[in-house]
């Protein structure tokens, strides 16, 4: 018999502890999301319109790499496996359908504040070739893109910790407000960045506090090492992809294929160079030389994570808070879900895992998934398809791109910022909608190009903390209902008299520690108010008399002074189905309100209680356990009110 029972058990143990095949698909449908939307891809539908804008996307993805790569002072080839290798893996594990994940100016702008201090430039030795052999590339070039890839691995740890913590469900601390001035001023600091290669002029790296300003000074200082023809080509390109883009834009429902300016800007700047030899006759930069293919896998080096690991946490949270932002967009636009912590596990992997491949730290940007939007993208497969044309760049296009000019390329992604820019647009609708809203914004973008643009979210949103504990004591706490406008209807003959006595209170807010003072100044206001409204005027008189004669007594007044002033009471019932949670404090100050009403003989009831709050309130109070107080909604509360006055009708009626 207790073999049998053992075994019985044992049978029972593993059924609640040996995961089910269905449970285990769930989960994989869950965390990789791929599983889920692969399998219906509709091809005959869905295939042409990817396939354009993943053409259209590699050319971004390529333009951006190159010069993101450049920005985080590492070799622009590395910028290329940058856009290739987080592509793929975000495709597989996130859940933005035109979030087009890659190298972003942000991300690249923070990683090169760890290449250039741990890696400077005077350390640079361009004729010793790499011991290991990367590509042909110098000991120096191997050293930076090892530094840019720890700070890539180590804010994807980050990324990875926190969706494993699920801190994703706090990502409603950074509002809208906080994202745009970030993201713009973090696009100020970007164009600023390259205002050298627009101009043609060589300049130090500058960073840190107030950077912004000293890379304006020099270029003041040095306004006559200008170079004209730099200055000339930059605007020209300029003028060109403006132009092109908004005619794209303005005719994308007439013509099928949109041009690809950028491209078409390369090639032609390329060609121009290497006909005219730019590079040696005005003396203009170029890329220079790309290797080709991809090299062997390696981990980045583990000795360097503990000097990057601000510029890792700043790569987190920057680069995920500015996807997150893109994501939900795509979402609200194209009606469906995204899954905010699960947005952490697909950067941070999309972070981790090509840091092994030599890449700088990634993230989605604006430009990117505006292309997706005007050409039509569906799904991540544009996202796919693009990686394979960055492959062919990578095995047999990249050489040819030594001759493309910076300034060319600068050119390119400052038109690329635009949608980042033109958010200075959103001031207006702050200032008409919430003046305190259109502060933060100001503010968090003046810490952003003051300091950075990690430093600029942290400000923006301990703001928004302080500023919501500063409004949340003064919110309104509670409304009166009208009986009227109840939902119930009363099927009792009760009279107009009692209707006047009964007040209905609905509490809004969460009652903490926060609102309790100011909740019960204005529940006691209310109180004193009703009962004042309710007594008549010889009731009125009588109860100053008492009142008075009571402080002149000094406590030895007779009986009838000292019973209540009114028999006319008013009789209140708490609401509390909008009250979602509550503290040590919430619960303290309603017990003592009750008791202080109890002791005024005003009755107080509570409706629509959770068990969590009856259970708290008689933990904490000695409640009235002859008379109930808590009840299931309020049309029991009113019931109880009717029932108790016919009571005390019928007991008046038997006395006499």
């Amino acid at each position: 018999m207790t073999g049998a029972k053992r075994k019985k058990e044992s049978v029972l143990w593993s059924k609640m502890h040996t995961p089910h095949c269905e449970d285990i698909k769930q989960w994989c449908r869950r965390r990789i999301p791929i599983l889920e939307w692969a399998p219906h891809y509709n091809l005959k539908e869905n295939l042409l319109a990817d396939t354009v804008s993943g053409i259209t996307l590699a050319v971004q993805q390529v333009t951006q790499g190159l010069a993101f790569a450049i920005l985080s002072s590492v070799h622009p080839v590395f910028g290329l496996y940058g856009s290739l290798f987080p592509a793929i893996i975000y495709a597989i594990f996130g859940m933005g359908r035109h979030v087009a994940t890659g190298t972003f100016a942000l991300t690249s702008l923070i990683s090169a504040n760890a290449v250039e201090r741990l890696v400077p430039q005077s350390s640079q030795n361009s004729t010793t070739p790499s011991n290991s052999s990367l590509l042909g590339l110098t000991d120096f070039e191997v050293q930076r893109i090892g530094v840019a890839a720890a700070v890539s691995f180590l804010g994807g740890v980050i990324q990875v910790a926190m969706f494993m913590l699920h801190l994703g469900s706090a990502t409603f601390l950074v509002t809208e407000p906080v994202i745009s001035a970030m993201t713009t001023g973090a696009a100020t600091h970007v164009v600023t960045s390259q205002i050298k290669y627009l101009l043609g002029i060589k300049m130090p790296y500058i960073s840190g506090p107030l950077g912004f300003f000293y890379i304006y000074a020099y270029v003041f200082e040095n306004i006559r090492s200008v170079r004209l023809e730099a200055l000339l080509l930059s605007l020209l390109s300029i003028v060109v992809l403006v132009l092109v883009k908004e005619l794209n834009e303005q005719f994308k429902g007439k013509i099928k294929v949109v041009l690809p300016v950028d491209l078409v800007l390369i090639i032609a700047a390329s060609f121009a160079c290497y006909c005219t030899n730019m590079e040696n006759t005005y003396g203009l930069e170029v890329v220079g030389h790309i290797p080709k293919g991809i090299p062997p896998p390696r981990a980045p080096p583990m000795n360097v994570l503990s000097s990057v690991v601000t510029e890792a946490f700043g790569v987190a949270l920057v680069g995920y808070v500015a996807s997150l932002a893109l994501a939900q967009g795509s979402a609200k636009k194209f009606k469906y879900s995204v899954d905010d912590n699960q947005e952490f596990l697909a950067h941070g992997l999309s972070n981790v895992i090509p840091s092994c491949f030599f890449c700088i730290p990634s993230a989605a940007a604006m430009g990117r998934t505006a292309v997706l939007y005007s050409t039509g993208a569906k799904t991540q497969v544009a996202c796919l398809i693009s990686c394979l044309f960055i492959l062919v760049v990578i095995y047999a296009i990249g050489p040819l791109l030594y001759w493309l000019p910076m300034c060319v390329l600068a050119s390119i992604i400052v038109v690329g910022l635009k949608g980042m820019l033109i958010q200075f647009r959103d001031l207006k609708k702050y200032w008409n909608v919430d003046k305190i809203d259109w502060c933060i914004w100001v503010s968090t973008y003046v810490f952003t190009i003051c300091f950075a643009a990690n430093v600029g979210l942290l400000f923006g949103v301990i703001c928004t903390i302080a500023i919501a504990i500063g409004r949340f004591p003064r919110a309104r706490t509670f409304s009166i209902k009208n009986m009227k406008e109840m939902e119930f209807k009363m099927k009792t003959e009760m009279d107009d008299e009692t209707l006047q006595q009964v007040k209905i209170i609905s509490i809004n807010n969460p009652l903490v520690f926060l609102n309790v003072k100011k909740f019960r100044t204005d529940l006691t206001n209310l109180i004193h108010k009703e009962n004042a409204s309710n007594l008549p005027l010889d009731d009125v008189n009588k109860c100053e008399q008492n009142t008075l004669l009571s402080s002149l007594s000094n406590g030895n007044c007779n009986e009838e002074a000292s019973q209540p002033c009114s028999n006319q009471k008013c009789s209140f019932i708490l609401d509390c189905s909008g009250l979602t949670f509550f503290d040590y404090s919430g619960v303290s100050m309603l017990v003592e309100v009750y008791l202080d009403c109890k002791d005024t003989n005003v009755d107080v009831s509570l409706a629509n209680c959770t068990d969590s709050l009856i259970k708290a309130m008689e933990y904490y109070g000695n409640l009235d356990s002859e008379k109930p107080i808590f009840f299931e909604s309020v049309s029991a509360a009113i019931h109880n009110i009717y029932s108790n006055k016919n009571l005390n009708k019928l007991s008046d009626h038997s006395e006499v």
